[in-house]
């Protein structure tokens, strides 16, 4: 399945963004190709991953792409952010209870810069950043539900990836409605499901 590419405006750096409908979760050989051209030996890489291709792979980070590494509940406010209101996303899989966010080369080493200068707050842990000189295991080609596989799989040899500024915008606004919900728990607690409820409106 290949992926539609549009235009629209957003409010990431005030600037018109590609938008993308989320492929499926299956990796076509477009996007195999450009998972195995991340490697030093893509030929190989390639002929070994289609072989197997049940199996996950260990890919190194900083020319190809980058990882911006979130828990998966934080990981999936972002993805509605930025499907929903911002340009989309690159490709983004789950493994092991983390979200990996594709992103640009460079994002890794300019985000948490910029993080820095934000009302960040304690709310939820920093991104963990994956660029150059690291490497990230991504899921199975034709991964399936379990703890590790592709929520937006890579379906062209070359993908939209975001930048650091809109993982920033993206970061920093989901960061802030998780604080939001979290007073609203606090003022509002859940009612005792065992308490009789009363109907003061009627009271004279």
């Amino acid at each position: 399945m290949t992926t539609t590419l549009t235009t629209k405006a957003t409010g990431v750096a005030g600037a018109a963004q590609p938008a993308h409908t989320p492929s499926a979760a299956q990796v076509t050989p477009q996007g195999a190709a450009w998972l195995a051209s991340a490697s030093a030996h893509p030929r190989s890489t390639l002929a070994l991953w289609q072989g197997q291709p049940g199996s996950p792979a260990v890919l190194p980070c900083g020319t190809v792409f980058d990882i911006v590494n979130v828990p998966v509940v934080f990981g999936r406010r972002m993805l509605g952010l930025l499907w929903g209101e911002g340009p989309g996303s690159g490709p983004v899989a789950v493994h092991r209870g983390r979200m990996l966010l594709f992103a640009a080369p460079g994002t890794a080493q300019r985000l948490p810069s910029l993080l820095d200068w934000e009302e960040w707050g304690d709310t939820v842990p920093a991104p963990l950043c994956h660029g150059r000189g690291d490497a990230v295991t991504v899921p199975a080609l034709t991964s399936g539900p379990g703890p590790s596989r592709w929520l937006v799989a890579p379906d062209s040899r070359l993908p939209w990836l975001p930048g650091a500024e809109a993982l920033l915008w993206a970061c920093v606004r989901a960061a802030r409605s998780a604080a939001t919900a979290d007073l609203r728990v606090s003022i509002f607690p859940t009612a005792d499901p065992g308490a009789n409820v009363y109907d003061v409106s009627r009271r004279r």
